[in-house]
C-alpha cells in the first residue's frame, strides 16, 4: 500500500492522539494544558496558538471519536464516523511545502483550532484507508493488557501487537515457559 508522506505522519498523530487516554493502569497522557503542548509539539503540529481548556476539552472529544473509529464494526460504520469529524472540522484543503517537506495537502481551515487541525488532517488519512478498502489495518493490540491502537501497515495484514518488541515477545516468551513448565511436569 503506498502512502504519501503527510497522510503517514497524520496516521501516526492519530494513533498516538487515540492512545493517550488512559487504559488499564495507564494515566491520562493529555491530562493538562502542558501535556497538550507537549503533544503538539512532539508532533510538530503547524499552526497552533495559544492552547486552552476548551482546546484541551475538544481534543479530548475528537480523541474519543477517533476510538470510536478504531473500533468501528466494518467500513461504513468507520466512514461514518470519519464523515462526522471532518465535516464539524470545516475542511479546507490547500496544498503547502512547509518545514522541509514536499508539496503536501492540509484539510484543516488556515486558524483552525487545534482540535479542528487534528480532526481534519487525521480524519482524512483515515479516510485514505477506508477508501482503499483497508478499514480492517485499524486495530488494536492482542496483547490481553495492553489494547494499544495501531495501523498495520504489513504487506500481509499479519501484524497482531503495537509493538513487537514489547507485546509481542512478552506474549511469546510468556507462551514458551508456559510450554515448558507444561512438559516438565
Amino acid at each position: 500500500m503506498l502512502i504519501p508522506h503527510d497522510t503517514r505522519r497524520a496516521l501516526d498523530v492519530v494513533v498516538d492522539l487515540v492512545n493517550t487516554a488512559a487504559e488499564g493502569d495507564q494515566n491520562d497522557r493529555l491530562a493538562d494544558i502542558e501535556a497538550l503542548y507537549g503533544f503538539v509539539r512532539l508532533h510538530h503540529v503547524s499552526d497552533v496558538g495559544t492552547l486552552t481548556e476548551a482546546d484541551l476539552r475538544a481534543v479530548r472529544d475528537v480523541r474519543g471519536r477517533f476510538a470510536d473509529a478504531f473500533a468501528a464494526p466494518g467500513p461504513r460504520a468507520c466512514a461514518e464516523l470519519i464523515n462526522q469529524l471532518v465535516a464539524a472540522a470545516g475542511t479546507t484543503p490547500r496544498l503547502t511545502d512547509h518545514d522541509g517537506f514536499d508539496w503536501h495537502v492540509h484539510y484543516f481551515a488556515p486558524g483552525a483550532s487545534v482540535a479542528d487541525h487534528l480532526a481534519a488532517d487525521c480524519g482524512m488519512a483515515l479516510a485514505f484507508i477506508v477508501v482503499s478498502g483497508e478499514q480492517e489495518r485499524l486495530r488494536r493490540c492482542e496483547a490481553p493488557d495492553c489494547r494499544r491502537a495501531f495501523v498495520d501497515l504489513s504487506r500481509n495484514r499479519s501484524r497482531r501487537y503495537c509493538d513487537s518488541r514489547t507485546c509481542g515477545n512478552r506474549l511469546h516468551v510468556a507462551a514458551y515457559r508456559a510450554r515448558r513448565k507444561e512438559a516438565a511436569g
